[in-house]
Formats: structure tokens, C-alpha cells, sequence
């Protein structure tokens, strides 16, 4: 629990009260994910002023507010209610208040609660405004040590929950080259980790509990994930972000000979990129995957003819 929540409160009156903060407007506050320490000023701000706090767990967000200081009327909008408590919300942003929606954890709308609540908002042309805080997903990224200049990655979520439809999501994203991030709860984290296992020695980082007492990370390939989690129970406990490295290429698929660059060269002078890698995979053989990086390479670096 913060040491001195008036002192908090007090410092982001001070440094966050200089912004405009309208009123009639939904404010969307990321709360800490485990760590009471990591909330933002500008977020207790906001939820000092705002006239009433929607909220996934009004229990949880009664303790959370509590913890800082803060008291403030609460409603409940949760995945079950969501439509039928957006339309309360609105009422009450045409009536001038300021409302801020948190969920359990995290940011809201992201794998929880908000997204219909905003889209719902936005359709009535009155502002939603977001403020950002801790996430799972970025704190695994910065850790993971991916390098290679290239940050791009795919939030995937939770897969399915059923163990056929799981599975089917593993095959796509054992086609897919590119950096996964996941999240699991801890019931289905042995399940989610035998289903991974078929990936093989593609890479993963596991992060549990992040920011909180017990957090771990580690990393091992695919194949190890079940021996990990079954050789300490308490492994399988908390809440879990994973990131699925990305696949190194294939032996056929790193080296292209000159006549095939030099096709996909002629071919992107005139077509776009999706249209030339799907000629120029029909015409030399060459895996579309491969060609479509280089493609994209090319493009922004155009290569001397």
C-alpha cells in the first residue's frame, strides 16, 4: 500500500492538474496489474475528480481506491452487463459528469472489459480519453532481449479456452514467423503450455505474477514449457504473460538466388507488394514469407537496377 496517499494525491494535483480535463467525458484508467506502487499520478488525478467510477469488480476497485485515499461512487460494468451499463454511462456524461472506468487490472478494453463501453461512447460523439499505465505486455517485451532491430510484435491475447480450438490457434501461430504475445490464467496455463510444446525449440519467455511479490520470468524453448511448470507447483500460480519468439528462418527460405531477387525486383517496379510476392512466389518457387520481407525491405530501399 502507498506510504502516504495524501502526499500522492497532493503531487498529482500539482503535476497532472495543469491539463484540461473536460467534463462529459469518459476517462479510460489503466490500474497498477499487481503492484499498488505502479499507478500513475495523472491516473489518481482523474479518478480524484471524477464523478463517479465504473468498474469491472466494485469490491476490488473499493479496495484499490481506498489504498490511495480515494472514495467515489461506483457502478458496475463488467463483460455480463456491459451494453445495458454503457448506456447509464452515457446518461451520465450528457448530464456533465466526469466518469473514469477502470477494470480489475491493467488497461481496460485490452482482454477486459471497456471496448463496447467506448465504441458505444464514440457513437454518441462524446469523448473518451485514455490514460495509460502498467501493462504485462510491454514489461515482458522489455525483458524478453528479442534485439534484432526489429520491434514488431502481435498481441494475441488469451487463445480459446477449448482445448480443440487452442490447438488450432497453436498450428496458426506455428505458421506465423513473427513475435506473439499471450496472456493465460492460472487454470489453464498447464493445458496452454502442452499445447505450445509442439512449437519445439522456438523460444519462449514466460513472466508470472509481473511486478508482484513472487514475479518470475524465464526462458526456454517450446519443448520445455510442461517439465518447467510441473517441476514446482507454485509455477502454475498467478497471472501470466508469454511471448512467443520469433520462428528463425528456414535454411530454404534465408538465401535467394539473384535471378529470383531480381524478379521480385521487376515485379515491385510495377505491382504492389502483396500482388508481387504472389507472382513472384508462382513464377520462381520461392516462399512467399521469405519474399515478403525482402519485399518490404526493397520497398523502403528501393535496390539500383
Amino acid at each position: 500500500m502507498p506510504p502516504t496517499s495524501p502526499s500522492l494525491l497532493a503531487a498529482a494535483r500539482e503535476l497532472a492538474g495543469s491539463q484540461h480535463y473536460p467534463q462529459g467525458a469518459l476517462y479510460m484508467v489503466a490500474t497498477p496489474i499487481g503492484n499498488l506502487a505502479d499507478i500513475g499520478l495523472r491516473a489518481l488525478h482523474v479518478l480524484d475528480l471524477a464523478d463517479t467510477v465504473a468498474c469491472e469488480d466494485t469490491r476490488h476497485t473499493a479496495a484499490l481506491l481506498q489504498a490511495y485515499g480515494l472514495h467515489k461512487p461506483l457502478l458496475a460494468l463488467h463483460e455480463h452487463n456491459e451494453a445495458q451499463a454503457a448506456q447509464t454511462v452515457v446518461q451520465r456524461l450528457q448530464a456533465g459528469e466526469r466518469v473514469a472506468y477502470v477494470s480489475d487490472a491493467g488497461t481496460p478494453g485490452v482482454s477486459d472489459p471497456g471496448a463496447r463501453l467506448c465504441a458505444v461512447v464514440a457513437a454518441t460523439g462524446l469523448r473518451c480519453v485514455p490514460l495509460p499505465g502498467a501493462s504485462s505486455v510491454t514489461a515482458l517485451l522489455s525483458v524478453a532481449g528479442l534485439g534484432g532491430g526489429d520491434s514488431r510484435f502481435v498481441f494475441a491475447g488469451f487463445l480459446p479456452p477449448k482445448s480443440t480450438e487452442r490447438r488450432q490457434a497453436v498450428q496458426a501461430l506455428a505458421a506465423d514467423p513473427r513475435t506473439t504475445v499471450l496472456l493465460e490464467a492460472p487454470h489453464r496455463i498447464v493445458a496452454l503450455a502442452a499445447d505450445l510444446a509442439v512449437l519445439g525449440e522456438r523460444t519462449v519467455t514466460v513472466g508470472r505474477e509481473l511486478t508482484k511479490q513472487f514475479e518470475q520470468v524465464a526462458q526456454m524453448p517450446a519443448s520445455a514449457l510442461p517439465a518447467w511448470f510441473d517441476a514446482d507447483p507454485n509455477r502454475q500460480r498467478g497471472e501470466f504473460a508469454l511471448i512467443l519468439h520469433p520462428a528463425p528462418p528456414r535454411a530454404d527460405e534465408d538465401a535467394l538466388d539473384a535471378a529470383t531477387l531480381k524478379t521480385l525486383d521487376r515485379l515491385l517496379a510495377e505491382l504492389p507488394v502483396k500482388t508481387a510476392v504472389k507472382v513472384c512466389a508462382d513464377i520462381t518457387g520461392a516462399p512467399r514469407n521469405r519474399l515478403y520481407d525482402l519485399a518490404l525491405q526493397r520497398r523502403a530501399a528501393p535496390t539500383a537496377d
